[in-house]
Formats: structure tokens, sequence, C-alpha cells
């Protein structure tokens, strides 16, 4: 039986909480399968597993936040800490945008904050032509996929391969050896959760209401690949390419 925990680095609003279940619940949604067994831990509430928890893992999710990956609170430190000892471990590790960012840090690379501004909306993610880590999965060339952020990887640490770019943003996932994968868009959204956030920042005078008209246009051009996106990650979590 496996048995995976996420770490949770974002806030549940209440509409998500309502919906979905939380971030968790929107997680394993994509994720979760028959006869695992899924944990959660708070890292941004300051909720970390210890040493023996560690252990039980056979992997470990580290979802998106409000926070920078490139920020020094106490819980970001502590989490730099404990993704330096899974990795130490060769547990496998999925990030998905904060945690695609954070996880680079982890490992050497620097995170800032995107020369070109914020990315939200549905985006065309092209593969590298010279991976062959999801050989097996006939993924195509490119596929569409939800993104919200405004920080990006710079710089990657040594070892890592991009895996797939954008024409917004140059690392778009990054693969480090053969247990650590980070992807900068939501996999795990659905355009219902992209359209609340939108609200959410723009509310916040986070984005100006010219471009959240923009972002909400952009998502009517396409739709995001859900189901591949969530074999490509379920494949690479379990093993299974």
């Amino acid at each position: 039986m496996m048995r995976f925990a996420v770490l949770l680095c974002a806030e549940d609003t209440e509409y998500v909480k309502k919906k979905y279940g939380g971030y968790f619940g929107v997680f394993l949604r994509m994720l979760a399968e028959e006869g695992e067994i899924w944990d959660v831990f708070d890292v941004a509430a300051g909720h970390f597993p210890d040493d023996q928890q560690i252990r039980l893992y056979d992997g470990f999710v580290i979802t998106g936040s409000c926070n920078d990956a490139h920020a020094d609170d106490a819980w970001i430190r502590r989490l730099l800490a404990l993704l330096n000892k899974l990795d130490s471990m060769n547990k496998k590790i999925l990030g998905i945008c904060f945690g695609h960012q954070i996880l680079a840090r982890a490992l050497g690379g620097k995170v800032h904050r995107a020369v070109s501004g914020w990315d939200i909306g549905v985006r065309t993610i092209n593969f590298s032509s010279s991976t062959t880590i999801f050989a097996n999965l006939e993924i195509p060339t490119s596929l569409f996929l939800i993104e919200c952020h405004r920080d990006e990887v710079h710089e990657l640490p040594s070892e890592a391969e991009v895996l797939a770019w954008s024409d917004k943003t140059r690392v778009e996932m990054f693969r480090y050896r053969d247990h650590i994968m980070g992807v900068q868009g939501h996999p795990e959204y659905t355009n219902d959760i992209l359209l609340h956030l939108i609200d959410r920042l723009l509310q916040r005078n986070l984005i100006e209401e010219s471009y959240a008209m923009e972002a909400r246009a952009n998502m009517e051009k396409a739709e995001p690949n859900r189901e591949a996106w969530k074999e490509l990650c379920t494949s690479f979590l379990k093993g299974r390419r």
C-alpha cells in the first residue's frame, strides 16, 4: 500500500473548502487512487512531519502558495531544510507552482519575480525533444496548462534538466535526478478555481481590472489537458513511467 503526503503551502479559501474540501481535496482528485493512503501537513502553519513520519511516505507533493518562494519566512526556511532531507533520502517529490520554485531553490537554484510579470490563464507548454522521462506515456509535444504565478525559476540547480518551456517561462518543468520534478503551472486546477483566484487577486489589488479581463478571455481560447497532466504527474510520483 503506497502512502503519500501533501505539504500544504496555501491557505484554503472558504470557497475552495466548501466546493473541493480545500486544496488537499483538489490534489486528491488529481493524484489519489484506490488503495493508497494520503495525508496532509499544513507546513505554512508550521505543521511539519517529523523524522519518523517521513519514513512512512513513498512520495511528497508540494502545493502552490500566495507566498514567495524567494522569501525567508521561518516556515519557508524550515521547508527548505525538510526538502534537503527528503532529497538526501531519495524520496519522490512533486512540486507544483510555489512547490516547483521552492524545490529549485532548495537544490541550489535561484527564484525571482518574473521579468514579464504575472502569467494567468491557459498556456501552451512545450516539451523538450531531448527528454525521455515520459517516453512510455505517449505525451504529445505540447499540452495546455493553467498558469497563475508572478515568480519563476531563473536559474536551475546543477544536475537539473529542463523538461518543458513556454513562450512566457523558460523553466515550465524540470527534473532533478530521478526522484524530483517541478511543474510551474497548475495541473490540479479547474477553470472554476482559476476564475475564483482571478477575482481574489483583483480584490487584493494585486492585478488590474484590464489584466483580469485579459486572463478570463485567455481561458476561453483553450481547454487545459487535465487528464494528460494527471497521467504525467501520477506516473512520475508513483514510478510508472
